[in-house]
């Protein structure tokens, strides 16, 4: 019975995508968060999310790590590295090292570690030609696992989120739907009743003709490419200036997400 749990990442975790009604985001963990509240009695589950988008591992390892540690929670999900990654000329193998450190920390403190690896990109235009790198990293964080006996959201073989439902309208974040089906998958990996399978089919979509298709791609570009690289040439974070969520009850965010259904 898990009582406690820390949620430590990027933009992922935080729930970018994945909007409440006040602005701030809900996201997987949060939803995840509730999945373990409801099997504790009312107010016997504390739960934080430090999680911030943009973050890069080691600002993660800096600004996250130590304050999970402090914490000391039955459970802490680390999925970090992801920003690294994607950045030209960055090694995967170093990068898993960094990463492995951070899981070696929070394992002296936290019952359980849980890991993530990283989404299969096939079908995400901007991170497509990463998917070999990707999948090097997502070997690494399987292997540093086994070593310290850590369960692993492996979101790679999560076949429902190669669906455009799945991701917002930015192709790089999950939309509501998306981190629904992570947080279930969660569920799965500590070996949870869900109330519903993860992988359960989408309904049908109408077919999309080639003109749909191309101005979807220009909307994309024109509203999510350009501010993105124009943030990466000026050396600007989309966390720059963010505050992590923070302490969270189970209560208030049922109502949030029951606000936005």
């Amino acid at each position: 019975m898990i009582g406690s749990y820390v949620a430590v990442g990027d933009s992922f975790t935080e729930g970018v995508g994945d909007p409440g009604p006040d602005g701030a985001f809900v996201g997987w963990a949060d939803r995840f968060a509730v999945l373990l509240a409801d099997r504790r009695p009312e107010g016997d589950f504390q739960y934080t999310n430090l999680a911030v988008r943009g973050k890069l591992l080691d600002q993660i390892v800096a600004d996250q790590v130590p304050r999970a540690a402090e914490l000391a929670p039955d459970l802490v999900s680390l999925c970090a590295g992801g920003n690294d990654i994607i950045r030209p000329g960055t090694d995967p193998d170093e990068v898993a090292e960094r990463f492995e450190a951070a899981v070696a920390r929070l394992a002296e403190v936290a019952g359980t570690v849980m890991v993530t690896t990283g989404f299969d990109t096939r079908g995400v235009p901007l991170l497509k030609h990463l998917r070999g790198k990707i999948a090097t990293y997502n070997g690494h964080v399987r292997a540093i696992a086994d070593r310290y006996g850590c369960p692993v959201l492996d979101l790679w073989s999560l076949r429902s989120v190669q669906d455009r439902r799945a991701w917002d309208s930015d192709r790089l974040h999950l939309s509501p739907e998306g981190h629904t089906r992570v947080a279930l998958r969660a569920g799965q990996a500590l070996g949870l009743e869900i109330p519903a399978d993860p992988e359960q089919p989408w309904p049908p979509l109408p077919p999309r003709g080639t003109l749909d298709v191309r101005r979807d791609d220009v909307h994309w570009a024109r509203e999510h490419l350009v501010p993105w690289i124009g943030r990466r040439l000026r050396g600007e974070s989309s966390g720059d200036h963010v505050i992590a969520k923070g302490t969270l009850s189970p209560e208030d965010i049922r109502m949030r997400i029951a606000s936005v259904a």
